[in-house]
């Protein structure tokens, strides 16, 4: 039963939904603050790099 609820989980669950549960976790393993805010600044650089015009959301 566990098995089942967890693919149909998958399966409903949005791709900005687990990116964002990724992103939580990755910043919820850091150390100390210092660790944090390079995180964060890591992921944001990451989110600031253009995609193509055809990958955009609109």
């Amino acid at each position: 039963m566990f098995l089942l609820s967890r693919l149909f989980l998958l399966l409903t669950e949005t791709a900005e939904a687990r990116q964002k549960a990724r992103q939580d976790a990755y910043l919820a393993e850091a150390t100390d603050l210092y660790d944090l805010e390079f995180r964060m600044r890591k992921l944001d650089r990451e989110a600031a790099v253009v995609q193509p015009s055809w990958q955009v959301a609109r």
